[in-house]
């Protein structure tokens, strides 16, 4: 062979192997590339019944992880962009002498309700802002070693009562799981006692994650706050009393849909997240449910907002 055609066939031979070589690295650079996450896509609203009337109430609810760091958070611009009847708040953190102007001045919200800790300042803390006055509110649930958090607030409107509720969390290394016992049996009677006066709608945290559906790592959570087996069959419990999860009546195979995630290791933007916010309906409330919707891209707490459509 000519020194020349054996040059050639020798470049040839070893850009074969440079190919080779660059698709082999390719290859595993592709292999190590972490998988794009999977996030939640909120579908059209739905502003019909099943039973065809047309939606008339419209209520959000959003753990706002502090009021006032909300509020500079344009939180504020979210809700009047959403435009609910009424928007429900929990863990204000927030007495209500340091609230700031910015929504005591709301004029959208000219009925304005809050309940604070009374032992913790900057702890626990619920509020309910509404377009028309509701016929009555109350404070608590009756008891005084939950009602001193401040927890719940009920308002009775003229066919239903909404409650909205930061419910305990059981804490790290579980140190109030039962506390968390306690109060899941005492706030599913005060739940009961109301529905027997007035269908209800309860709106709120209620930090626990229901089914495996509900968290991205189940397996791992299982000893966790917000997802042990005591929390879990509280909730079981109370939806056993005739209450309904709107968000799993409507989507019952819907996964990826979270309400919160840890503001550590880029979570959110990973959707690594748990389903800890819900509407929950009285059964006499139910033919009137539109649509239960998770606004997962509104920021400005690490708990996004929840609204809720029903034909009243």
């Amino acid at each position: 062979m000519p020194k020349r055609a054996k040059k050639a066939e020798e470049g040839s031979a070893d850009g074969g192997n440079n190919n080779r070589t660059e698709t082999a690295v390719k290859k595993a650079k592709k292999a190590k590339e972490p998988e794009q996450p999977i996030l939640y896509e909120d579908p059209p609203d739905k502003m019909t019944s099943k039973d065809g009337r047309a939606a008339n109430m419209k209520i959000t609810s959003w753990n706002v992880d502090g009021l006032r760091a909300w509020v500079k958070k344009n939180g504020i611009g979210w809700v009047r962009q959403e435009a609910p009847d009424v928007i429900c708040l929990q863990e204000t953190k927030c007495a209500e002498r340091a609230l700031p102007k910015e929504i005591t001045s709301l004029p959208e919200y000219p009925h304005k309700y809050w309940a604070g800790s009374e032992d913790k300042e900057g702890y626990s803390g619920v509020s309910m802002l509404c377009k028309t006055e509701p016929l009555s509110v109350t404070y608590g649930i009756g008891k005084d070693e939950h009602d001193k958090e401040g927890r719940v607030i009920t308002a009775e409107f003229p066919s239903f009562f909404l409650v909205t509720a930061y419910v305990p969390n059981a804490g790290r290394g579980l140190v109030r799981l039962e506390y968390r016992k306690t109060w899941d049996v005492d706030f599913r009677a005060y739940l009961c006692n109301l529905d027997q006066r007035k269908p209800l709608v309860l709106c709120g945290d209620l930090n626990v994650a229901h089914q495996e559906i509900d968290l991205k790592n189940p397996k791992g959570n299982r000893k966790n706050a917000g997802f042990t087996p005591e929390e879990r069959e509280g909730f079981s419990q109370l939806l056993a009393t005739g209450f309904t999860d709107t968000f799993r009546e409507l989507y019952p195979e819907q996964t990826n849909a979270y309400t919160f995630w840890t503001y550590m290791m880029n979570a959110r933007a990973k959707n690594v997240g748990w389903r800890l916010d819900y509407f929950l309906l009285s059964a006499a409330l139910l033919p009137g449910l539109c649509d239960s919707k998770i606004r997962s891209t509104a920021m400005g707490s690490d708990h996004c907002p929840i609204t809720l459509y029903l034909a009243v």
